[in-house]
Order: C-alpha cells, then structure tokens, then sequence
C-alpha cells in the first residue's frame, strides 16, 4: 500500500486544500495521471500519482487541507487489505501519517522515533521517511524497478518523450526536485552541442508534430470571505494568500534585521535606450514593448553576477551563496502580494525579458502561474513607480537577503556644470539582511546597479 503526499509546490507552500478529487475511490490510476486539484497559497494545480495501482483510499475530503508532506490517499492492489482503523468514510483511527502493521494495526518500533509531520512513504515498501534518516528496527525492501518516485511536469514528460529522452537522468530544478520543461530544454541544448557520431543515410522519416502545449490548470479566483459586523467594526476574514503574506513578512522583519541603502539615479540614457529597443522590436515578428522594469531587471542581474555576494540566504551557521541569478517581481493583484520568478535572467536578453515579465504578470492576473514559476528567487525587485510613488522601503522576501524598491521617474532640478537644469530621475533604495550583507556591500552592489543604468548600452552586451 502506497501513501499519495501532499506535494510541496513552491518555496511557501505549508498546507495545500484539496479542491476536488479526480479520481474516486476504487479507480484505477496510472503512474502521472492527475489525481486531484490542489489549492495552495498561490495557485491551484493538479497533482499525479507517482504509482500505478488502484485508488483504494481517500483520506483527506474535498474541502478539507492538509499539511506539506502529510498523506491524502493511498494507492494499492484492487485485492490488498486496507491497514486497520480505517473508517468508512475515509478517516482513520490510527494517522497515516503512522507507520502501521498492517497485520495487528500496531505502531511498528520506528514509530516511536517519528517526529510529527514525517510520512513514510509506503506502508509495506521501502521504509524511510522523508527528509529524515532511515529508522531503526525497520528494513527496507528492494524497491521494484520503476517505483521510484519521479517528479515532472506533463509537458516535461511530453517533450522528453518526444525527443526519446531518458528522463530520470535528469536533475529537477522545480520545487521538490520537479523536471520542468527549461530541464529538459536544457539537456536537449547539451545533447546537440555533442557531435553525434556519423550513420549511415536512413529515408527521410514523417514531420513529427511538437508537442502539444501544457494544459494550464485555470482556478477559480478565491472568493474575498464576507464581511461579519461587530458593533463599530467590520472583520474581514483574511484569505489564503493574505494568511500567507503575514506569515512570512511577519517572520521576514522579526526575524532579519532589515538595513537601507538609497540611490537616485539619471534616467536620461536609459530612456534613449528604451525607445530604441522599442522601435526596433516593433518590427519582430513578435513584437514586444519592454519597460523600465524590464531594464532595472537586466541591470539588477548583472550587478549580481559581478557582486555575487549578495545573492546569497542566510542559513544560520553559514552563507548560501547561489550560483543562478532568478529575479522574483513583484506583482500587485486584488487579493495581495504575489512574486512570480524569472529564471536565468543574467543569460537573457532584454527582449526576452520583457516577454517573460509580460508573461508571467498576465498569468498571476489571471490566475495562471505555475509551481515552478513561482518559486527559486534569489533578489526580489518591487516597483511602485506607476503608482507616482516618489521611494519607499520594501521587507526582504525570505530566504532571500536583499530587495530593491523601486521609484518613480520624475523630473528633478539638479546642477550640471554650475547650471540648474531639469532632469529625469529615479530613486531606488536596497533593503539588506544585515545578517548576510554589510553596509558597505550593500553601497557596492547599489552602486553597480546605478552605473548600469546610467550607462545602460552594457546591457546589450
């Protein structure tokens, strides 16, 4: 018997709410087939089987959530004896979540050195828990050939597929591990830079069809909860998103000692800059408009792979310092804050850039971002400008050290040679985790952004 888990999608995620169960109880499922619609703190996604089998228990109830790691089903043989306690309606007496035998329907000895929230991951297979060292007084068994658990999107899957690629070499970088397409993107880019070995001519064979794009789970916005009248006041219930916000803001400035570092900068060249990209990109065929944002993302990028020390997180007795630069943006909807990611942004070029930004903005209006874009930020941009916001201070996205709040472009009197004239400008100001930056790697670093954006033709380059 095989316990389904609830999967972690995205760095935030701690519980997900089972919106409606694809399957029911007593179907046959496949290895990758959906299971069930999940609803996280961002987004809703459905999530697969990693086992072939038949559904034979669902343990969390549609409506009902369930923390990261915990077990929502279990998976078996149509003919394999469900371990004791187990109600009718789905609960169970005994926790999944337990390990059982399933002969007495006792707690086995590894149960007693659980901690709370572990999960092992079959119930008769391999014993060992996620995240944990394998337990004392239980062996595992060998696990069969193809059982091991392999996380990838269904397009990954497809193109994978599709390029008769073997998969399971492959290292995810998605959340929990997850192959994403850019995986297999990649791997497909290094097989090509090898020079295959010569063959002899074989017929020309059909034009294969691409693979058909990922279908996007859309949700349902999240219904704002009513309003309940108390004598003066009114309570507002907060949402999912909004529980999630104050979490992890509130752990942000509590916890990391948040210091700043303000800088104004001309935008006088940039704005050359833009207009030129902007007349040239109206002539692709597919034409993009990039912005300010796009540009400030660009120069934030290279800054950090010049400076990478402050790309890092905190982690208590040591630095993790990233080798990738993804740049989280912050996106303002109805319901709150979200940040969607943009990945490899130092080996981008500015319109690829902009059609990302674009992308993922509409898809978070929209409800249509995905776990992976969602999640492996390192450097958080927030902007307010458009909002005619002059500066502001902005709270670190944790586990991230720092984030750059951006102004307003306003024009400003300023003395050039001894002359007072009228130029554009733009104040952005550095929060840093004192924790993990000093003062004056925090000026270093805002300093390079400054003088990439002062002088912005090296970011064409």
């Amino acid at each position: 018997m095989k316990t389904v888990e609830m999967p972690k999608m995205g760095d935030t995620m701690v519980e997900g709410k089972i919106l409606h169960w694809l399957k029911h109880e007593g179907d046959p499922v496949k290895k990758g087939e959906s299971l069930a619609e999940v609803e996280t703190d961002k987004v809703n996604i459905e999530i697969e089987a990693f086992a072939s089998g038949v559904l034979r228990k669902i343990l969390v109830p549609e409506g009902n959530s369930a923390p990261v790691g915990s077990g929502i089903a279990l998976i078996g043989a149509p003919d394999e004896p469900l371990p004791e306690g187990m109600g009718g309606n789905g609960s169970a007496k005994v926790p999944v979540s337990t390990p059982v035998d399933l002969a007495k329907g006792e707690k086995t000895p590894a149960a007693a050195a659980q901690k709370p929230g572990q999960l092992l991951r079959e119930e008769t297979g391999p014993a060992y828990l996620q995240g944990a060292p394998q337990q004392a007084g239980v062996q595992p068994a060998p696990s069969p050939i193809g059982e091991e658990r392999i996380f990838i999107s269904p397009i990954a899957r497809r193109l994978a597929e599709e390029h008769q690629l073997d998969y399971t070499r492959i290292h995810g970088t998605g959340p929990n591990g997850r192959i994403i397409k850019m995986d297999i993107d990649a791997a497909l880019a290094q097989m090509q830079a090898v020079p295959a070995a010569p063959v002899a001519p074989q017929p020309e064979a059909a034009p294969v069809a691409p693979p058909a794009p990922e279908p996007v789970q859309v949700p349902a916005p999240e219904l704002a909860p009513a309003p309940i009248e108390t004598g003066e006041a009114v309570e507002i219930p907060l949402t999912t998103m909004r529980r999630t916000i104050a979490r992890r803001l509130g752990q942000s400035w509590q916890v990391a000692p948040h210091f700043y570092v303000t800088s104004v900068i001309d935008t006088g060249k940039l704005a050359d800059l833009r207009r030129q990209i902007n007349e040239y990109a109206e002539k692709d065929p597919a034409p993009v408009k990039v912005s300010f944002n796009d540009l400030v993302i660009k120069a934030v990028a290279l800054a950090l792979l010049r400076m990478p020390q402050v790309n890092v997180s905190f982690a208590e007795d040591r630095l993790i310092q990233k080798k990738q630069v993804h740049i989280g943006m912050a996106v303002a909807l109805e319901q709150g804050l979200i940040v969607p990611v943009l990945h490899n942004v130092d080996r981008q070029g500015i319109l690829d850039i902009a059609r990302e930004s674009h992308r993922l903005a509409e898809a978070a209006r929209t409800g249509k971002l995905r776990p992976e874009d969602l999640s492996g930020g390192t450097f958080t941009i927030s902007n307010l400008g458009m909002f005619d916001v002059d500066s502001f201070t902005a709270v670190i996205n944790p586990p991230e050290s720092a984030i750059l709040a951006v102004g307003s472009i306003t024009p400003t009197p300023v003395v050039v040679d001894g002359q007072v004239v009228v130029r554009d400008r733009m104040k952005v100001t550095l929060s840093s985790d004192h924790r993990a930056i000093d003062g004056a790697t925090a000026a270093r670093f805002l300093q390079e952004v400054k003088r990439l954006l002062e002088e912005p033709f090296g970011l064409l380059l």
